[in-house]
């Protein structure tokens, strides 16, 4: 199944759900939506699923305007958030719920279902109701239920959101490992840049109900199109402050260096930087060609193995981003010291204009 989806809007009252979006979906392929909390994945996900009809534009499914096509003729699968289980159902009985649907033989009913459940290493469980089961094997039944259907296309909203971290991972890793094998069209949405980066693929970078930038996840991470892309393709969000380049010169915070050999001849006057939290470097003394600003620290949260430490410093805040666990009072006093050769330049309008050598790089 091939999908294009073409100048496609949807308005729910007056509200504007989706506008403008333009996309060609490919079989045996992995997409990857990704945008904070009502960027507009799910209402383009029930879209292609053919659940809501789009205001304007149109759906293309292998060459066929998809209102022709009849909702029970679609082979679609969706997996929820909330993963939705029949309750006074086995775990068999609900992963074969689909199969019996649709008039399979009993046999193999029994074949595809064992086959499935043991993929997603729940075969000990086939025999047990949803409610003596875990989450993650929750989750896991709700998965197989979708995969057992052998669907052409495979929708996912954020089905690992309600999870624990240790079975996020390991449910993500067999999951990808899936995908790649199935060769179906699979789209998956999540908020999480880390994720997206995980699962590879293709991501599509969502905001306000637009399609802001597409590509693969390594390459919308290092090539940001706009300032937008760039703050919400980063966890923690990029530091992005207002900036001044003149002649030779460029000023940041108050501070004014030579500019950078990446920003030369790009533009004059006003303009932003980012610069990643994993490459603002504090507790320094600043390096000779650096921007070296005094500074106290706002909060520090420690999340998991990294500590992010929040700065007021130059009239802006920053995130500093460290590995480790580092607890640090407000008010502490730093040195943020920030290396020219590390900063993106954005024009005032958002675009990205330059991007920095050093951006595959990470500092501590």
């Amino acid at each position: 199944m091939a999908i294009e989806v073409q100048d496609v809007g949807r308005t729910v009252d007056g509200e504007m759900h989706l506008a403008g979006i333009n996309l060609s979906l490919t079989p045996g392929h992995l997409h990857v939506l990704v945008g904070r909390t009502g960027a507009g994945k799910t209402s383009l996900l029930r879209v292609l699923a053919g659940l809501d009809r789009p205001s304007g534009g149109r759906v293309m499914v292998d060459g066929r305007d998809a209102r022709s096509i009849a909702l029970n003729r679609r082979r679609v699968a969706f997996v929820y958030q909330q993963f939705v289980n029949y309750p006074s159902f086995t775990v068999f009985d609900n992963i074969a719920a689909p199969l019996r649907r649709a008039g399979m033989a009993r046999e193999a009913i029994e074949r595809r279902v064992r086959e499935t459940a043991a993929l997603l290493h729940i075969d000990h469980l086939l025999d047990r109701l949803p409610a003596a089961l875990s989450g993650g094997q929750q989750q896991r039944v709700a998965i197989a239920r979708a995969l057992v259907k052998d669907a052409d296309l495979l929708l996912l909203d954020e089905p690992l959101v309600n999870l624990d971290y240790k079975l996020r991972e390991e449910l993500r890793s067999e999951l990808r490992t899936i995908f790649r094998k199935s060769g179906r069209l699979v789209v998956y949405t999540t908020t999480e840049p880390v994720e997206a980066m995980q699962m590879g693929g293709t991501t599509i970078l969502m905001d306000a109900g637009r399609i802001i930038q597409t590509g693969p996840a390594i390459d919308v991470y290092h090539r940001p199109a706009s300032l937008k892309a760039a703050e919400i393709f980063s966890d923690p969000p990029m530091n992005l402050v207002p900036a001044r380049l003149e002649g030779d010169r460029l000023t940041v915070a108050g501070v004014t260096v030579p500019r950078p050999a990446h920003m030369a001849g790009r533009m004059e006057g006003d303009a932003f930087v980012g610069l990643r939290p994993s490459q603002l470097a504090i507790g320094l003394e600043g390096a000779p060609a650096g921007i070296a600003l005094a500074g106290r620290v706002q909060l520090a949260e420690v999340n998991g193995s990294e500590t992010f430490i929040h700065i007021e410093a130059g009239g802006a805040l920053w995130i500093a981003e460290r590995h480790g666990v580092h607890p640090t009072a407000p008010e502490t006093p730093v040195i943020a010291a920030i290396d020219p050769d590390r900063l993106y330049l954005f024009a005032p309008a958002g675009a990205l204009i330059a991007v920095p050598p050093a951006a595959t790089q990470r500092v501590h």
